[in-house]
């Protein structure tokens, strides 16, 4: 694929090629992680000052902000260092003053000769009953008058760049913007009613009215469209590429199925069936498969997964399911093995800690093909790990997995299926933005027999309280999780430290009774108080968020959140899912530091009336904002310039089946759309999706 498009040159040339922006402007302008024309033109503006004539400030309430025709009259300069400088200015029905600290006496009578007409604009406030503007934003000759837009937009700002240099370099930047062949599909952008790239990129730097400036404008709609199309195509090739990748169909007997579902105390929910319908269609075609299973904590992942592992033995292939992190596979691995054992099926373990001998072994056994199920860590992906037939892997994923991750699981050459599970509910928005490259099946029941869990808010003042309440629970041979908000006690913050608290409780309910575990310890130790707390040695562990991921202790039946309040909604329905995995009925309780904000008590309130983690992602986003949903920086998710996931996540559903069709019906993207979608890919910058095409 040849290099980037010249018509798009002008918008990748230095900025220092813009208007009014030099060595300085150019680096200040790094602030805002602009480096190119092209950023300046996808840096709309976020407001919009009504900047249009009045006869007189008696027009407006102050303070608010006027523009007036004035005659100037006389100047007072400062009779003492420090006071201001005041000028005497008079519209067409009162008299008022223009007020200007530091200024030089020299620069105001040249700005403002006495006697003269000038077109001034700013703030007007009332002081002692005098109206005043303090530091006009403008003052221009008559002449002059058309240089001030009647809404005059506001840009963002940064260190070092003012609002006038934003609109000049803004301006530059329009002036070399190209006029470009139309990449969105014909009907959708009549029925949207939106204009052509260029109107829309000159309309969004022009906001005419505050309804312009919605992310519901026709222009500005128009722009969020076309970064969320980009996206979606660079997803949608990733796709296209992963299924061109020779797959094999792997269609199962059903007779290890059977096994296991026939050990099981319960039957399967209608999602879980449905999901696992579509997997083992997916397996059974030849094309290969690439699917998120999307499920709530405790919706029954781990069977459904399962159940698609022993598809690939029962075509007679092996299968892998891969863990973030150590202690996550050998959960992997307690909870598989009564189904593994149920079906017959071989199970195995690998990690880091496996070596020497005992490596070579559990190496020589999968190449034979005598393990057919494996659980391990990364340490699957190393060179010497090669499986006889490996049909499926399963990626456990706690957003540590971008798409590239992805690819190079299915690089590893054996074609095989890939199957991404998350424990957290994305809004559909987010998981498009995420995972649009995949198709998904979604787990939104829960499992007959899971207790709700009774969830309750409770002021830190009643500590005494909840400390008696675990002391009987205790006695009773219960467990539970005591979550704390911070690691160390620093001079900032009177959030409890879990060291603290770990005392405390252990002074209270007596030693040996409660562990310790947070992030500032090595693994191993982690890794032993979490070891002694699965066995029940210890009955309460102290914790900071590091047990949200996956832990399972059947056991635990409370969980108590210290300043509950400071927690994101997901996080604390990742903690409270923690509970509730056995069959003792189970409590949450949320402590909280009176007084809560507006917030932090709809985001409590939330948590205590529903357990739906869809519902709660949905209000999550709504709250947060997309970027912190998923700590925007570690997700894979996409930085947007223009698009707004919140408020414009209808588009990201329409982009995607867009992307999808396009590319279904041009894969090579050599139709007229198909060049111009090419353009909107560099003026996207979208590397990855021009090297898919090149490998296409």
């Amino acid at each position: 694929m040849a290099g980037r498009p010249e018509i798009l040159f002008p918008l990748f040339a230095s900025l220092e090629t813009l208007e009014g922006v030099g060595p300085k402007t150019a680096e200040a302008l790094g602030g805002l992680a602009i480096e190119r024309p092209r950023d300046v033109l996808f840096t709309l503006p976020q407001a919009g000052v009504d900047r249009s004539r009045r006869d007189s400030v008696r027009a407006v309430v102050p303070p608010a902000v006027v523009t007036v025709e004035v005659t100037v009259g006389a100047h007072f300069p400062p009779r003492t260092k420090g006071r201001p400088y005041r000028v005497a200015v008079r519209d067409a029905q009162v008299e008022f003053q223009l007020v200007f600290f530091h200024a030089r006496a020299d620069y105001l009578q040249k700005l403002l000769p006495t006697g003269q007409r000038r077109l001034v604009s700013g703030k007007v406030e009332l002081f002692d009953g005098i109206a005043q503007i303090v530091h006009p934003d403008h003052v221009l000759r008559p002449e002059e008058a058309g240089d001030l837009p009647a809404f005059e937009p506001v840009y963002p700002l940064t260190a070092g760049i003012t609002q006038k240099g934003m609109a000049k370099a803004a301006a530059s930047a329009l002036a070399r913007a190209p006029v470009l062949a139309e990449w969105i599909d014909g009907a959708l952008k009549v029925r949207e009613g939106w204009p052509d790239w260029h109107l829309a990129v000159a309309a969004a730097h022009a906001p005419q009215t505050p309804a312009d400036l919605a992310p519901s404008a026709p222009a500005r709609q128009r722009l969020a469209y076309d970064e969320l199309l980009a996206h979606q195509l660079t997803l949608a090739l990733a796709r296209a590429s992963l299924r061109r990748g020779k797959g094999r169909a792997t269609v199962g007997t059903g007779a290890l199925q059977r096994k296991v579902l026939a050990s099981l105390p319960y039957r399967q929910t209608g999602a879980q069936e449905r999901a696992a319908a579509e997997i083992a269609a997916d397996m059974a075609s030849p094309l290969r498969m690439n699917r998120l299973l999307q499920g709530d904590v405790g919706s029954g992942k781990t069977l459904v997964a399962f159940l698609a592992l022993t598809a690939a033995v029962e075509a007679g292939g092996q299968g892998v399911m891969m863990a973030p992190t150590e202690i996550l596979a050998r959960q992997h691995l307690d909870s598989l093995r009564p189904l593994a054992e149920a079906a017959g099926v071989v199970l195995e373990l690998l990690t880091g800690r496996d070596k020497g001998a005992e490596r070579a072994a559990k190496l020589a056994a999968l190449a034979r093909g005598d393990i057919q199920v494996l659980v391990g860590t990364h340490a699957v992906f190393q060179r010497d790990v090669e499986f006889h037939d490996l049909r499926l892997a399963v990626v456990d994923e706690q957003h540590r997995f971008g798409v590239s991750q992805r690819m190079e699981l299915a690089d590893k050459g054996q074609h095989a299926d890939v199957l991404v599970m998350t424990a957290t509910p994305i809004p559909r928005s987010l998981s498009l933005a995420q995972y649009g490259d995949m198709d998904v099946s979604v787990l939104d029941e829960k499992p007959a027999g899971r207790k709700p869990v009774a969830t309750a808010l409770i002021s830190a003042g009643r500590m005494d309280e909840v400390v008696a309440h675990l002391r009987r629970a205790v006695a009773e041979g219960r467990q539970a999780y005591w979550v704390c908000p911070l690691v160390e006690e620093s001079e900032l913050t009177d959030m409890t430290a879990a060291e603290e608290r770990f005392k405390r409780l252990r002074a209270s309910l007596g030693e040996g009774v409660v562990g310790l575990v947070h992030g500032q310890l090595p693994p191993t130790e982690k890794d032993a108080a979490m070891a002694r707390f699965v066995a029940g040695d210890t009955k309460v562990l102290v914790a900071t968020t590091v047990i949200e991921v996956g832990v399972n202790v059947p056991n635990a039946s409370i969980m108590v959140i210290e300043r509950a309040e400071s927690f994101g909604l997901a996080q604390l329905h990742q903690l409270r899912g923690r509970v509730g995995r056995g069959s003792a009925e189970s409590t949450c309780l949320l402590m909280y530091q009176p007084p809560l904000s507006e917030g932090g008590k709809r985001r409590l309130g939330i948590l205590r009336d529903t357990d739906d983690g869809f519902r709660i992602a949905e209000e999550d986003l709504a709250m947060r904002g997309a970027g912190d949903l998923i700590g925007t920086a570690q997700s894979g998710l996409p930085q947007f310039r223009i698009a707004d996931l919140e408020r414009q996540s209808a588009l990201m559903a329409v982009a995607q089946t867009d992307a999808r069709r396009l590319l279904a019906d041009d894969p090579a993207l050599s139709s007229p759309r198909g060049q111009a979608v090419r353009v909107l890919l560099w003026l996207m910058e979208q590397d990855r999706a021009i090297r898919l095409m090149g490998v296409g």
